[in-house]
């Protein structure tokens, strides 16, 4: 047990919080992005099962890990073919976006119902310490992280979402240059996050972000709720 905690970035005893968020965001994430690409006449992630709410199709065991470990991680990627879309551009920029915005509503969903129980009395109704402790500490976790993960993927850097939609934004000669180097792009980007003095001034101002983000919504539908 010692030895987990030692490893594990999240408090061990935070971690079954922390696996149902990943599942439930990563899940939806990849959903999204499969979804779209599909509606848009891009069959390739139909054909491989991807256009499903199941885990299972969309989990990655050493993203996850390392989420854990590391505080980065990620879920299977989704295959998107832009060529079968009518409009690559503008069809591939909603694509790229339906990921992250995913996660934004999930967050912005979550933090509505977290204020909604406490304002209305809902939680103060549990009288179970420890039920009480596993629902305020789920919808905190499951809030933050959907806010980290919003903003995380649009970093743009491959192979993150904000890449690719800095592609589809930028002009063609720009994007035939971004390709050149995007090989040294992915570097860079693991070296980021490898190296703990450069992971602090990237992702852990990102998480700052993400409890800001939830702050902000917080104190919205405390206003809206009449409290």
């Amino acid at each position: 047990m010692d030895f987990l905690n030692q490893i594990l970035r999240i408090p061990l005893d935070q971690l079954p919080y922390f696996l149902i968020t990943l599942i439930i965001a990563f899940t939806v994430h990849e959903f999204s992005h499969a979804y779209f690409a599909n509606k848009f006449g891009d069959p390739t992630a139909r054909l491989q099962g991807r256009v499903t709410l199941n885990p299972a199709v969309h989990f990655d065991l050493l993203g996850v890990i390392l989420l854990l470990i590391a505080g980065f991680g990620w879920a299977r990627p989704v295959p998107v073919n832009r060529d079968n879309f009518d409009k690559p551009r503008q069809m591939g920029i909603i694509v790229s976006a339906a990921g992250p915005l995913s996660n934004l509503l999930l967050g912005f969903l979550g933090t509505m119902i977290y204020v909604a129980l406490s304002q209305f009395g809902i939680l103060s109704m549990i009288t179970n310490e420890i039920l009480f402790n596993a629902v305020h500490n789920f919808f905190i976790i499951f809030n933050i992280m959907n806010f980290f993960l919003f903003l995380f993927n649009l970093v743009p850097l491959p192979p993150l979402d904000g890449y690719r939609l800095l592609e589809d934004i930028v002009p063609d000669h720009v994007r035939i240059k971004l390709r050149q180097v995007e090989q040294w792009s992915i570097l860079i980007f693991l070296v980021i996050l490898i190296i703990p003095p450069l992971r602090n001034i990237t992702i852990e101002p990102l998480y700052t972000g993400a409890r800001t983000i939830f702050s902000q919504f917080t104190s919205f539908f405390i206003m809206l709720f009449g409290g």
